[in-house]
């Protein structure tokens, strides 16, 4: 390969990366990717001495290093609201969330077994989750659902819910269904596979006394 492909191959490596960023739903992600797509075309134009372009990419390197230390120093607020499966927003929700929920749960319907435990999960208003699971008995939760929105698809949503789920007294919880798409999420999770191919998470128990 010549010198002139590979700082080609540069030039668009760096563009590609910047339309892909403009594809991510999560803000964090988006920044990112667009972060080092912009390095790299500054690298690109410099090699070829087009110092406007290169000035132009190095200031969005900047604008991207800005926006991802404030996201990153804030601390986003979550609520759980608890409610029941004949809610009108939940169902809403439901329906409005189904075709995504589907790729994720395939096996997913909320009529194939009773949910006892609804919850809606809400970043500073705005709805962040959806879970459902039915409560069998000994703190024991039989998941049904557990969905995040597209912009809030990190561990963060997960966590909160699980440190609710453990304040409310539940101690573990079961997945039984087929969804390989959510496997690698629930692994990060702390669910481990048991010898009857399902997942089960055991959720960290407050400190007592502990508060809310």
């Amino acid at each position: 390969m010549d010198t002139q492909t590979l700082v080609e191959l540069i030039g668009y490596l760096g563009s590609a990366l910047v339309v892909v960023s403009m594809l991510m739903t999560s803000v964090v992600r988006l920044r990112v990717i667009n972060l080092i797509g912009s390095l790299i075309f500054t690298v690109y134009a410099l090699i070829i001495r087009s110092y406007p372009t290169a000035a132009m990419n190095l200031f969005l390197v900047g604008i991207n290093v800005f926006h991802l230390v404030r996201l990153l120093r804030i601390r986003p607020h979550y609520d759980m609201i608890r409610t029941d499966v004949r809610d009108s927003f939940f169902a809403y929700q439901l329906e409005v969330h189904m075709a995504d929920i589907l790729q994720w749960f395939p096996a997913f319907s909320p009529e194939a077994r009773q949910a006892d435990v609804v919850c809606l999960v809400c970043c500073d208003g705005t709805l962040a989750g959806l879970f459902m699971a039915a409560h069998t008995g000994d703190g024991v939760l039989d998941l049904l659902l557990d969905y995040t929105t597209p912009a809030y698809r990190d561990t963060s949503v997960g966590r909160f819910l699980h440190a609710e789920l453990a304040q409310d007294g539940f101690r573990t919880i079961v997945f039984r269904d087929s969804a390989p798409r959510h496997v690698p999420y629930m692994e990060k999770m702390g669910y481990r596979k048991d010898g009857r191919g399902r997942y089960v998470l055991q959720l960290q128990q407050p400190e007592p006394g502990a508060g809310r």
